[in-house]
């Protein structure tokens, strides 16, 4: 953390001119950060967070990631399952590390998992699991954005996989909004 990012993607730079690295990609880092690490070479790519109620990209890193033409890679894009539609309040979070984050706590929870039978309705209309919606929603929102999910299970890929067949209308995503 202490070396400046303009020393780490010149050093970087430097194996790109060698040969050795095709593209410089970013993870985890604000609009500052970007434009400084773009001002030494050209950045393609933005690894973080973004999903339904993980949102906070929207302000300042996304308009930024846009006006650089520099795409994102959306992680955790079913928010660590919780908005994939299988998550249950009687998981036992004992030896799980979901438990120690807030929004898997508490009145947190049983929020969020309100919001997920809200998504479930817009799910059910559309003949879509609740975990196919939240990934379209992400794919909705940008050429330049691409969500990243993971599975532990075959089913689940599959699921995740057929999200690329869902359709979102403007009413679906106005529904999705409110």
């Amino acid at each position: 953390p202490d070396v400046p990012i303009e020393e780490t993607i010149g050093a970087i730079k430097e194996m790109v001119e060698a040969g050795y690295v095709r593209h410089i990609g970013l993870s985890e880092v604000g609009p500052q950060t970007i434009r400084r690490a773009a001002a030494v070479h050209p950045i393609v790519d933005l690894q973080i967070e973004y999903s339904l109620i993980s949102r906070g990209v929207e302000e300042g890193i996304l308009p930024t990631l846009r006006e650089l033409g520099i795409g994102m890679t959306a992680y955790g894009v079913l928010s660590r399952g919780l908005i994939s539609g299988h998550w249950s309040k009687d998981k036992d979070m004992a030896r799980d590390f979901r438990g120690h984050s807030p929004r898997f706590q508490g009145a947190n929870l049983d929020r969020n998992l309100d919001l997920v039978e809200a998504l479930r309705s817009i799910a059910d209309a559309k003949g879509a699991s609740v975990a196919q919606v939240a990934i379209a929603w992400v794919l909705s929102r940008g050429s330049d954005i691409i969500p990243l999910v993971g599975a532990r299970r075959r089913d689940r890929l599959s699921e995740s996989l057929h999200a690329l067949d869902v359709e979102l209308s403007d009413s679906d995503l106005n529904r999705i909004e409110r």
